[in-house]
């Protein structure tokens, strides 16, 4: 399987524009090799939070965007997995989509966990933490913020998680760091650890740039589920976009790493577990 990165700056309120460069971004990757691309959160109609002016714009799912998506997801025979504003009976949500090749809405999330002034403008997610089946592997889905929290990537993980797709605009907030040495954001090295910790690759498509009081990070990257690198980190401050091929077969190989050493059999279940729907994992 072969993932794109599409590490880009969403121009807010600009709902044209912004389809026009994921548009753009989509068939390139595509082009490149791409089976799965992989976009910025919200990258329609950028990283907003103005309330008012969101709820003018923001639209259903499915909708013009996951249909535009579906267009390019049939002509280039791969997935798209994005970021968008949704509306459902005037609530907004900041909502990730998975696209499938039929061109057709086969994962829809919703953020759980709403970060700073967020909270002031989304309601929580209320989809749970979805998985899509596909041809390579199990795809799991969360936005960003989500990443901060152990029991996502764990839990999607224990449900059958080859690959998790982040959506992000990582910025300042969190930590005062914004990239180390290595050109990492802060949020990228605690990727780096889950993926090692969950055996789960991770493929986390940043926005890049900077408006009103927003620096967006960049840093995108894509994780092996031994937490070694296989794109990025990409430019803390430039859009680029990255292709690299994995083998999805290698998360569950990454579960024992030597006769004596399994970490996902090593769990203790008998005296603790993480719950998700009334299922203990």
């Amino acid at each position: 399987m072969r993932v794109g990165l599409a590490q880009l700056a969403a121009a807010p309120y600009e709902f044209d524009d912004n389809r026009r460069r994921a548009a753009d971004a989509i068939v390139s990757l595509f082009a490149a090799g791409a089976n799965i691309v992989v976009l910025p959160e919200m990258m329609i109609p950028g990283y907003v939070l103005d309330r008012a002016r969101l709820g003018a714009i923001a639209e259903p799912v499915p909708g013009p965007t996951t249909e535009a998506w579906g267009r390019l997801a049939v002509e280039g025979k791969g997935y798209v997995v994005g970021g968008l504003c949704e509306v459902d009976n005037e609530r907004l949500f900041n909502s990730a989509v998975v696209i499938g090749p039929d061109g057709m809405l086969v994962g829809h999330y919703r953020k759980t966990h709403l970060f700073g002034e967020e909270k002031l403008v989304f309601a929580s997610g209320d989809l749970g933490f979805p998985l899509v089946d596909t041809e390579f592997g199990t795809i799991g889905l969360c936005v960003c913020y989500d990443l901060r929290f152990v029991e996502v990537v764990r839990l999607l993980a224990l449900q059958g998680a080859d690959l998790i797709c982040v959506p992000t605009a990582w910025i300042v907030g969190f930590d005062d760091l914004r990239w180390d040495s290595e050109g990492m954001s802060p949020q990228g090295r605690a990727a780096e650890v889950q993926a090692n910790l969950s055996q789960v690759y991770i493929a986390a498509a940043s926005q890049v740039g900077s408006h009103d009081d927003w620096e967006f990070l960049g840093s995108s990257i894509l994780i092996d589920p031994r937490g070694n690198r296989v794109i990025g980190p990409l430019p803390g401050k430039d859009e680029e976009l990255a292709v690299a091929a994995i083998d999805l077969d290698e998360a569950p190989r990454a579960q024992t790493r030597s006769a004596l050493v399994t970490p996902r059999a090593d769990r203790r279940t008998d005296i603790y577990g993480v719950a998700i729907e009334g299922r203990v994992l």
